[in-house]
């Protein structure tokens, strides 16, 4: 899937336009957050300049496993997805709905303004599950305005993928490793020797407004072909991939497959994939109070499909009690019923559940055996 524009419309800049970008980014009011280099891991922040990217910096990962490791080049994007996803900022963590005092919610405090974010450095996978938060959260029957709000006043700068990591597999699911539409600038690094220079593609009209005030030049014919070679080339790099068959299918016709009993005896239940996935959306409410009563608050969280309460009704306690149920309803709607919901897939190939089991299950894995039983 490409979001790629005419050939003859592609720029190009050296790390000194990489850093002008960020520059006039935060120049006309954005909060540029990208990836960053702490506790041993790549995580997304807010950036002060592009000398906090985390040039020469890559990962290793596998199931259960993740470690940075140091390049042995300058690549500012040459790492794969870390921990985090952009989600946190478009539809965060823990949100606050609704405050009040004993007179009534007049006396709630005014929320704070929503921030004007730039996102700096999102893959095709990411890319894929901003779209798909989209669709779920933004253009449903019933959309979350707060959603709608971020999404509308966000401005996206992709990378393609050239070397992708050893989890990945977006390949398969069509998301990658080239970025589809939804971008407004899209930028291909490339390295020679020391020196980066940056492809720009154009998607949107605030992205040329945005990259004429970045000194640039117009990219030759040879510099975009080989560009674009070495994106399609990251093909065949995927660690991982998913089996090729209709996943929908094959979890319907696998719903009493004695493979779920085998991966809950490695499940511990704990939420991690949910947690790091950058499409899952589930959430929960709590009503707080203050010591005296006075003041009361009601807020949105996070939460996941493999707590226990997660399907709790009133009088007849939790519908999906045992771990294997958990795990195939959560597997089953990830890549089956979402198509239902929403006509797409759930999964966008970020290989993030894999690297942040505890246990190491791979979805690629459990989906290829239960492709090979069926």
């Amino acid at each position: 899937m490409s979001g790629y524009g005419k050939d003859s419309d592609v720029a190009s800049f050296d790390a000194a336009g990489l850093h002008r970008l960020v520059e006039v980014l935060i120049e006309r009011g954005y909060r540029v957050v990208g990836p960053t280099l702490r506790d041993n891991a790549i995580v997304l922040a807010e950036l002060e300049s592009a000398a906090d990217l985390p040039r020469g910096w890559g990962v290793d990962v596998g199931p259960g496993h993740y470690r940075v490791r140091r390049r042995g080049d300058d690549a500012a994007f040459g790492h794969s997805a870390g921990p985090q996803s952009w989600k946190q900022f478009l539809h965060p963590p823990r949100q606050r709905l609704w405050a009040g005092t004993r007179d009534g919610p007049g006396g709630a405090q005014p929320d704070e303004e929503v921030p004007r974010y730039a996102f700096l450095g999102v893959r095709g996978c990411d890319l894929a599950a901003i779209a798909t938060l989209d669709r779920v959260l933004g253009r449903s029957e019933y959309p979350d305005n707060a959603f709608v709000g971020r999404r509308r006043r966000a401005f996206v700068v992709a990378v393609n993928c050239t070397e992708p990591g050893g989890l990945c597999f977006c390949a398969s699911m069509g998301t990658g490793p080239a970025v589809g539409p939804g971008y407004d600038l899209a930028l291909t690094e490339r390295l020679d020797g020391d020196a980066s220079t940056y492809l720009v593609d154009v998607g949107s009209q605030e992205g040329a407004d945005v990259l004429a005030a970045v000194p640039h030049r117009a990219a030759g014919t040879d510099e975009i072909r080989c560009a674009r070679d070495d994106v399609e080339a990251a093909v065949d790099k995927m660690g991982r991939r998913m089996p090729d068959a209709d996943l929908r299918d094959l979890l319907i016709r696998s719903r009493e497959s004695p493979q779920w009993e085998e991966v809950a005896g490695r499940c511990l239940t704990c939420g991690n994939c949910t947690m790091v996935c950058p499409t899952c959306f589930c959430t929960s409410t709590e009503d707080v109070s203050d010591l005296t009563g006075e003041h009361a608050e009601r807020w949105r969280h996070w939460a996941s499909c493999f707590e226990f309460d997660f399907t709790f009704i009133h009088g007849g306690g939790s519908v999906r009690q045992s771990g294997a149920s958990r795990y195939r309803h959560w597997l089953t709607h990830k890549l089956g019923t979402w198509h239902d919901q929403f006509g797409m897939s759930g999964c966008v190939g970020c290989g993030r559940c894999i690297a942040w089991c505890p246990t190491g299950i791979d979805i690629t894995a459990e989906m290829t055996k239960m492709a090979g039983d069926d």
